[in-house]
């Protein structure tokens, strides 16, 4: 009886270990980087393997949609290694909104990480688009040189799911056919462009991060000045306000032309009087 127990004990822990392996491997975990990628394109550009292993194919939309552009190749691009500086040199853009079609045959847990670098413009306010997710906004207003500056890589990382039939992205919930549908919308700012993409299977842990961005970083510094404040009057030190410690001083405050003492005007005062006085009684004996 003890043994009978014994195997089915074994077996019951088996069968769960093997579902727990199952459902880590659907979900990506058994899978590298490359792996788990299931569609990616280098906009504008030809075919690319990056230093992760994700293969870039050419650009579907080549002489169908939209226009190419390499205009980015004269330049170095900031927070990407050398050999992937390809993927933001190159870019498609439209005078209206295009996009792409992705085709996902599995359910579970996905990234859209989508790949910019501002290269033509040299301030905000020229460049601003949004981008859909199956008629979905979830990116709203990019303005790449406003996030991070001119010739510098920036991704936007969007999460998302597939739930029986269902697509879930940002508390928002809508039927889903098979297709993923990325679009890139026209705003009032010139036009909407990409300069890579790619979906993957996984969370935003899973995804490559960037280099750091020197503007954007905070100094040691700083940072340590900023938590001595958080004080505040039960720590013995006052608070200090957000931004009071990049202010630039004018100068020494000027002193204020009405502190000085009035007794000093009067003695001027008292000459004219004395001089006119006399002056009056001479002319009128005349």
């Amino acid at each position: 009886m003890q043994r009978v127990t014994a195997q089915l004990v074994a077996g019951l822990i088996a069968a769960v270990l093997s579902l727990l392996a199952e459902q880590c491997w659907a979900d990506g975990g058994g899978l590298s980087l490359a792996e788990r990628v299931i569609w990616a394109v280098n906009s504008g550009g030809e075919s690319h393997v990056d230093v992760h292993g994700i293969h870039f194919k050419k650009d579907p939309l080549e002489g169908k949609l939209g226009k190419a552009s390499d205009y980015g190749m004269r330049l170095p691009i900031l927070r990407s290694s050398p050999e992937d500086q390809i993927l933001y040199q190159t870019e498609r853009y439209n005078e209206d909104t295009f996009g792409y079609d992705v085709p996902i045959r599995e359910e579970g847990d996905y990234i859209l990480v989508m790949k910019y670098a501002e290269v033509y413009f040299a301030q905000s306010q020229q460049k601003v688009f949004d981008v859909r997710l199956n008629g979905h906004v979830v990116v709203k207003d990019l303005d790449i040189f406003e996030r991070v500056g001119h010739s510098t890589a920036h991704d936007e990382i969007v999460p998302f799911s597939i739930r029986r039939g269902k697509l879930s992205v940002q508390g928002e919930v809508s039927t889903f056919n098979g297709k993923l549908t990325v679009e890139f919308v026209k705003g009032y700012y010139d036009n909407p462009k990409v300069c890579a993409l790619y979906v993957m299977k996984g969370t935003l842990e899973d995804v490559p991060k960037l280099q750091p961005h020197p503007g954007l970083e905070k100094p040691e510094e700083e940072e340590e000045e900023e938590e001595d404040s958080e004080g505040g009057e039960e720590g013995g030190k006052k608070k200090v306000p957000a931004g009071s410690k990049n202010r630039v001083q004018s100068g020494p405050r000027t002193p204020n032309p009405y502190a000085a003492d009035n007794s000093s005007l009067m003695f001027p005062i008292l000459v004219a009087f004395g001089v006119f006085i006399p002056t009056l009684f001479c002319l009128c004996r005349l």
